[in-house]
This record gives C-alpha cells, structure tokens and sequence, in this order.
C-alpha cells in the first residue's frame, strides 16, 4: 500500500514538473495541466458526463430502445400519451417516441462528427496557410472566407442542399462546406502571431520549406484554438442539421432524425404536445451539453488564459 501511494506520489510529481526532461513528458505535463483546469469546472464536467451519456445512448440504441424506432400500430398505439408503457409517448404512426430519440442519438453524433472531420482540418489548413504565407495568397484566401461569411449558416446550408438534392449525406456536406470559415479566421490569427516567433526563424534558417513548417511547427500549435471553437460550434451545428431535417432537407422519413420528428410532432402541437417535445428536449440537452464542454476546454486550452 506505501510503494503504491509512492508510485503515485512519484507520477504526480512527475506530471506537474516545471523542468521536463523530454518532449513526450512536456506534452503529458502540458495535458495534465489541462486536465486539472478543466476538472476543476463542474459545468464543464456536466458537460462532458453528458456528452459520454449521448455516445453510450447512441452505441446501446439497439438495447436500450424498449421498442422498434420504424415499426408502429396505427389501431392500438396511434398518439398515446407518456405512460409507463410508452415512456414519451407515441406518435401519429403509433412508434414508440422514446425509441424514435434514441436512435436520433446515432444519427446526431454521425452528423457531429462528419462536420468536425471535414470543416475542421480545411478550415485549419485554409487559416494557417493565409496567415504563414501573406501577401495576394491571403487576400485571396480570406475574401473567399468572408464570402461564406456573408451568409447566414442555415440560409447557406439550404442553398446547398437544394443544389445536392435531400438525405443525410448532403446534409452534412452542406454544413461542413458552411462551418469551416470561423476555424480558418481563428486559425490565421494564431498563425500571425506564430510566424514572428524566434524559434520559425530558426527553423528557417534551418532549410525547412514553407509546407513542413506550417504543417509540422505551426499548425499544431493552432489546434487547441480549433478545437475549442469546434465544441462550441457542435451545439450550431446539431440545431443547423435539426432545422435541414424540419424542412425535409436532412434524413428523410422514416429516419428517426430530431428535427424530422420534430416537424412531424408540429401538426399536434395543440393537443398532442409530446410527440414534439422530446426530440426539442434531446435537442436543448445536448447543445447544452456541448457549450458547457466546450466553454471548459476554452478555459483549459486557451494558452492566454490563467490558470
């Protein structure tokens, strides 16, 4: 029991040392610093214990749905009430609306993803390129940026659903050609700030190229920023997908997407109130989940900030 409280005591010194003796523990120092800030945010900690709840949802939606999400009885089961059968009632196909938003939780997490995947890196490589190189590149760069930017996200996403036709999948090429602008801005003003530091003209003087040193010495240093702004963005991002899939842009039926059931739920508003209030619910829950960790990784990232 006393060698291993002093195996412990050893790793957590290890950890919080000021003089790191190699660059694989500078990074373990640097993460467990971040670590313990965001630990220390317990609206942050919500979030995130809600977020790993969305993806156990979502992973489990074949268990823990209690009935088929497709399958319904219009003569027995048509818009039930919540009861202790049918938990959130069901709807106007006689489905089981619990079901129905649990399997959304895979849909969900499948558009979350797919958006940060792609808009994530462009924006990156369009923001860190911009910056490092200057000149009619950047011009060049940023006024396409502030195209995007022009537009509102939802009005943009329409237009460019409507041009790749309905489902899912042009949904979420739709929203990640929209959402990548705020990552490439963030981006380019990280890496002006970078490029002026000592150790990039070192590593020019070095006989680096332009191409290894923004992506091997500035880029990495500009994720943190991207993933933050990526975070905070998820909760836009669901709500963009939801308003697609209102409008019968996104997952077409009988796809349990959230928004489709809430379009759905909209014609029995007045009396049946429940086949649209669980998915607005999921939805509210959810987005702020992710604005609670993701204003937690701000605190904990953000290198201007104190900790």
């Amino acid at each position: 029991m006393i060698g291993a409280d002093s195996r412990k005591s050893r790793l957590h010194d290890w950890l919080r040392s000021e003089r790191p003796q190699s660059r694989r523990q500078a990074s373990l120092v640097r993460a467990y610093g971040a670590w313990r800030s965001f630990a220390r945010n317990r609206l942050a900690m919500l979030g995130l214990l809600l977020v790993l709840a969305l993806m156990l949802v979502a992973a489990l939606a074949d268990w823990l749905a209690p009935y088929s999400p497709y399958v319904g009885d219009l003569l027995s089961t048509r818009l039930l009430p919540p009861s202790a059968t049918h938990w959130f009632g069901t709807d106007d196909q006689g489905r089981d609306i619990l079901s129905r938003v649990i399997h959304g939780t895979r849909i969900t997490l499948y558009v979350v993803a797919l958006v940060a995947v792609l808009a994530a890196p462009i924006g990156l490589v369009v923001g860190t390129v911009a910056g490092y190189a200057g000149g009619w590149l950047d011009a060049l760069l940023m006024r396409i940026t502030d195209i995007f930017l022009a537009f509102p996200r939802l009005i943009l996403a329409l237009a460019f659903v409507a041009a790749l036709g309905p489902g899912i999948e042009n949904a979420v090429i739709a929203i990640a050609i929209t959402s990548w602008p705020p990552y490439a801005r963030i981006a380019r003003a990280e890496t002006l700030t970078i490029r002026q530091a000592d150790y990039i003209a070192a590593v020019q003087l070095l006989g680096a190229s332009p191409w290894r040193i923004v992506l091997r010495h500035i880029m990495p240093l500009c994720v943190s920023s991207v993933i933050v702004r990526v975070t905070l963005d998820m909760a836009g991002i669901i709500l963009t997908a939801a308003g697609l899939g209102f409008l019968g842009l996104g997952a077409q039926p009988p796809t349990p997407e959230w928004g489709a059931l809430i379009a759905n739920g909209r014609l029995y508003v007045l009396d049946q109130w429940w086949v649209a209030a669980a998915p607005g619910a999921a939805i509210f829950v959810v987005s702020l989940a992710f604005n609670l960790l993701g204003d937690g990784l701000r605190d904990a990232l953000d290198p201007k900030g104190s900790r």
